[in-house]
């Protein structure tokens, strides 16, 4: 009978950069984004100044760097509607939308686990 060998990773010769798990959470590390992306999940569209209500303890400079930074990761959406006042739309993009099951995951564990 053959032997299967089972694979174990080294951890002196693995590094935590080189993982998806790193990747991941560098674009959603920091202290409001999961709470957006979150906002944004849940309201599908979203104003600027709904968000910062919706959220609450954040600063318009934090809620704006942090969209921005978003924005840039291509997981939020701006639209922006040339009027006046000017008017701007946030919303996941596709590439956003595709961590709704963590989002939800995260959400069914907090409920289970809640004391």
């Amino acid at each position: 009978m053959k032997e299967i060998k089972e694979y174990k990773a080294c951890i002196s010769t693995s590094n935590l950069a080189d993982t998806g798990f790193s990747y991941t959470l560098s674009l959603i590390n920091g202290k409001y984004k999961m709470i957006i992306l979150y906002t944004l999940m849940c309201f599908k569209v979203v104003r600027f100044n709904e968000m910062k209500k919706y959220i609450g303890n954040i600063s318009y400079k934090t809620l704006s760097s942090t969209l921005k930074e978003l924005e840039a990761d291509q997981l939020v959406h701006r639209k922006e509607y040339p009027q006046i006042p000017p008017k701007v739309e946030y919303s996941l993009t596709v590439r956003g939308k595709s961590l709704i099951p963590i989002l939800d995951q995260m959400c069914d564990w907090g409920e289970q686990n809640r004391l």
